[in-house]
């Protein structure tokens, strides 16, 4: 391929340092920029399903991502008693069930990733993006800081508010969902155990209970709502009277300093590259986190990417096959089933009883198919295979 290409990633989160690692492994030099100081260590429970799990046993990283899983057990139902109104045990597959077979915090997979990839790839934490300029041969980024860079290719992988994205691309199309949520852990308490468990109360809240691997219980509280990223006042106002363990998370609300919140919302990018940069994970194509697949498509989406820029001379061909081989799976993925995810946030109590209902018929079924009913489109791809561009000598992940 001549000489040594050099690309540019911004974003240090799951699918910035995926692509660092396959770029590394095909001779590429790679730059990873990340504007927060260290790695992010929020994050809840995410999924590895399907071919993504694939990309991971690719990367010989399956037996890590297991040991260091949350042990969640499955998903149960609660009511306001905390009964359990239907139970759906984890799967035993790479793709079934409301609780993946490989389920780990986003922060301990972030650190897997950079732990493999932080000899591979130049690390600058605190940098960010200023502007960039597309030339015939290089692209010429000028950081926050005022100084310059010339690279020959730029990857956004920011996330879902990405500035940079606004930046190159202008506004993108998004979709709002109608729903905020906010995410924070509390301290785990002996009653606890390592079941998800899901409740709803009416006025389209629902308050959802997590286990993780360092002794803490991850909380969730969505509810119906318009745009903007909610607070503890208003969180606290919204839940006072929900019921269940309502009282436990608002008292934790002043002491979460992992508090943080979003208004659910797709990214639907109509191009994915402009020049020499690219859109990859959430800046291009979120999916939210109801669709069950945003890891799972940032680590799919880095590998064929990855791919596709190995197997190309020039960029906008890699660019092409990027987006012929990944939209068609991306765009399953967004296609949420019909009224979600409002039909999981009813209004009325009435609305609670029927969803309650709907669910106990759900988990009275034989479990192989109510885990079907609840696997996202992880599988809908076969991962092309781009071994053969491997540098010779690459070193192999321990």
């Amino acid at each position: 391929m001549g000489m040594e290409r050099h690309i540019l990633i911004a974003g240090a989160g799951i699918a910035g340092p995926t692509l660092a690692w396959w770029l590394h492994r095909y001779g590429w030099r790679v730059t990873v920029i990340e504007r927060a100081p260290s790695v992010r260590t929020a994050g809840q429970n995410v999924d590895v399903r399907g071919a993504a799990r694939e990309v991971i046993r690719r990367m010989v990283l399956d037996d890590e991502v297991a040991a260091r899983g949350t042990g969640e057990r499955g998903t149960r139902f609660v009511d306001a008693g905390g009964r359990t109104i239907a139970a759906f045990p984890a799967a035993t597959s790479d793709t079934a069930g409301a609780t993946a077979e490989r389920e780990i915090l986003r922060s301990q997979l972030a650190e897997l990733l950079l732990e493999r990839t932080r000899a591979q790839a130049d690390y600058r934490f605190g940098a960010q993006i200023g502007s960039v300029r597309d030339e015939t041969d290089g692209a010429t980024v000028t950081f926050a800081d005022g100084s310059t860079e010339r690279f020959d290719v730029v990857a956004i992988a920011e996330g879902v508010n990405s500035a940079t994205r606004t930046k190159v691309f202008g506004t993108v199309p998004r979709r709002p969902l109608g729903v905020s949520v906010a995410y924070y852990s509390i301290p785990r308490e002996p009653e606890d155990d390592d079941w998800w468990r899901w409740y709803n109360a009416a006025g389209g809240r629902t308050i959802s209970l997590r286990p993780d691997n360092v002794g803490r219980i991850r909380v969730m509280l969505s509810f119906r709502a318009g745009p903007g990223e909610p607070g503890p006042r208003e969180l606290a106002a919204r839940f006072a009277d929900a019921g269940w363990q309502a009282d436990r998370v608002i008292g934790a609300l002043a002491g979460a300093d992992d508090l943080y919140g979003e208004a659910l919302q797709q990214v639907r990018a109509p191009r994915w590259a402009t020049g020499r940069v690219v859109l990859l994970g959430d800046a291009g194509w979120c999916a939210t986190p109801v669709s069950g697949m945003g890891t799972s498509l940032a680590l799919v989406g880095a590998y064929v990417l990855a791919g596709e820029l190995a197997a190309h001379v020039h960029h906008q061909d890699a660019f092409a096959g990027y987006e012929r081989v990944l939209r068609p799976y991306v765009e399953r993925a967004q296609q949420l089933p019909p009224g979600t995810p409002k039909l999981a946030h009813p209004t009325s109590t009435l609305g609670v009883g029927v969803l309650r209902t709907a669910l106990r018929l759900v988990g009275s079924v034989p479990e192989g198919l109510s885990g079907r009913l609840f696997a996202p489109p992880a599988d809908h791809l076969s991962l092309p295979d781009y071994r053969h561009l491997e540098v010779t000598g690459a070193p192999t992940p321990g």
